[in-house]
Order: C-alpha cells, then structure tokens, then sequence
C-alpha cells in the first residue's frame, strides 16, 4: 500500500513539474514574442522615416513560370509520344526620384511566354519554343510640383512587343497636361494634348493620330507582399477606332529569401490589332475586314510561377 501511495505521489509529482515547466516556458515564449513585435514596430518606423526622404527609390520584382513534360506510347492521348513545355517571364522595375520642385518616375514591364508541343512521330513537325504572350512597356513621367498633389507634367510611353514582332505594332504616346498624386504610391495622369505614334509595315491597320491620355499607377509594397495595377489609355480625337487601352496588374508574395510566388494577369482593347489580325488571316476573310465589320474583343493573358523580389 505505502509502494503504491509513494509511487502515485511520484507521478503527481512529475506531472505537476512538467506541467509547471510547459506554463513557465509558454510565459517566457510570450514574453519574447513581445520583445520581437516591439523590435519589428521600431524597424517598420525607421523605415517609414527613410521613406519620406527625397531621393532615388528603386526596385524590382519577376515571376518565373515553367512546366516541362513528355509522353511515351500513352496511348490514351492524340500524340502519345511527344515532349512539351510552357516557360514564361514577367519584370516589374522603377526608378522614381522625388525633390522639393520635381519628381520623374520611370517603369518598365516585360512579360515573354514561350510553348512547344514537339510531336515525336511526326519528322516534319516545329520543336522548338515559339513565342506566345509577348509584352514590353517603358514609362518615363516628369513633372514639376505646382502643389504637394498637383504638378504639370511631360509623359513618354512605349509599348510594343520583342519576341517575333518588334515595332511592328509599336506606340510611342508623348503629350503634357498634369498629374495628380491623391495618396501616396498612387499616381494619377492626365494629358490633353497628346500625340500616338504608331510605327508598322501595314499603314491599312495601323494610324497615328492626336489625343488624350489618361495613366493610373499604383504601385506598391507592404511588408512580403509586392503589387502593381497600370491602367493606360489614349483616346483619339480622329476615331474611336484608333483608340487604345491596357490593364495590367502583377503580384509578389515573398515566403523565404526574396523568392515567393507570383501573378500577373492583363488586358487590352485595340481595333487597329484588332484589324490587323484579320486581314493577316489565311485564308482571306470574306468580305474584306474593315473598322466597320470587325470583332474587337478584350484581348488577355495570364502567369502564375515563382516570383523573385530585389
């Protein structure tokens, strides 16, 4: 009896230590957890301090996505014996200088997407990659401060695709007017007098024209999430047919060292494409494709992969 009773004042014991020692090692885990909010609180305001000094601010972030597969005698599909891949890459870069007087903010995206579908039994078949989505835009906004949100500004942009058709379409808009910056990391153009240059083989399609351009930008970077969303438009004084407009946004999440995953998705309406595509089709569509008879619906694209953050 007393072997018992000792051995079940032992257990009581031992229980009641390890007991006490969980709580004590929980206090203690708080505690530090504490400390590290605290430490992260007085990083996060050095940083919002360095932030609001004038002065070059740069970054950049990508998106790399890729899938690679092949088939041997997997006779339950239409090429059984194939080998293909889907690679693409996605760029979001700035570099924006902010004085007392002027700022001039510049960007540049880049998305390039490659696909192949090499039919092994087939000799005569393309096996390489070919391009796919194919997208190259440049920005370069200055602007000289009539108030903290308000300037005049001068704005040059370029777009224009890189993998099989450079220039060809390729817009260059430049015009003046103001711009508007209602909240930080946001800015808001609006230019009146603007001039599209449109530079292509086929003067049918494709016209430059006078008009109005509009740009939206956020972009920005909270803690391991990194985002941008540009909205551009021109809009024509000639033609609602020679009108244009691109939506892009792109997302970073960073989960350990910079490398983390990301989005990028975009769209776009433009008739002179829109035409353009029509005509070039073979063979010839019947009657002749004009502004007048087209389809001209929004045009898309899509990746989702790695992402990389400097």
């Amino acid at each position: 009896m007393k072997k018992t009773i000792f051995a079940f004042l032992t257990i009581f014991a031992v229980s009641f230590s390890y007991a006490q020692t969980i709580e004590e090692l929980k206090a203690e885990q708080a505690i530090k957890k504490d400390s590290v909010k605290a430490i992260q609180a007085r990083v996060d305001a050095l940083q919002g301090q360095i932030d609001t000094f004038p002065g070059w601010k740069k970054g950049i972030f990508g998106t790399l996505g890729a899938n690679l597969s092949g088939a041997n005698n997997w006779y339950a599909q239409g090429t059984p014996n194939n080998s293909s891949g889907n690679i693409g890459i996605t760029l979001n870069a700035f570099a924006n200088l902010d004085k007392e007087k002027f700022f001039w903010r510049n960007a540049g995206n880049v998305n390039l997407q490659w696909v192949k579908l090499d039919n092994k039994d087939i000799s005569t078949d393309d096996d390489s990659f070919n391009g796919t989505t194919d997208v190259f835009n440049i920005t370069s906004l200055y602007g000289y401060k009539l108030s903290e949100k308000f300037a005049i500004s001068a704005l040059g942009e370029y777009r224009t695709s890189i993998i099989n058709n450079f220039n060809d379409p390729g817009y260059l808009d430049a015009g003046i007017g103001a711009t508007w910056t209602p909240i930080k990391d946001m800015v808001v153009v609006v230019h009146p007098l603007n001039y599209n240059f449109v530079f292509a083989k086929d003067d049918v399609a494709y016209t430059s024209s006078l008009g109005a351009k509009i740009v939206v930008d956020y972009t920005r970077k909270i803690g391991a999430i990194s985002f941008k969303t540009n909205f551009s438009t021109f809009q024509s004084y000639k033609s609602g047919d020679l009108s244009n407009w691109t939506w892009i946004n792109s997302f970073g999440y960073t989960l350990w060292k910079g490398i983390g995953l990301g989005f990028e998705f975009g769209l776009r309406n433009n008739k002179q494409e829109a035409l353009a595509n029509a005509l070039g089709q073979t063979p010839a569509i019947t009657p002749t494709p004009s502004f007048d008879n087209i389809d001209n619906p929004i045009q898309s694209y899509w990746l989702f992969g790695l992402n990389y953050s400097l």
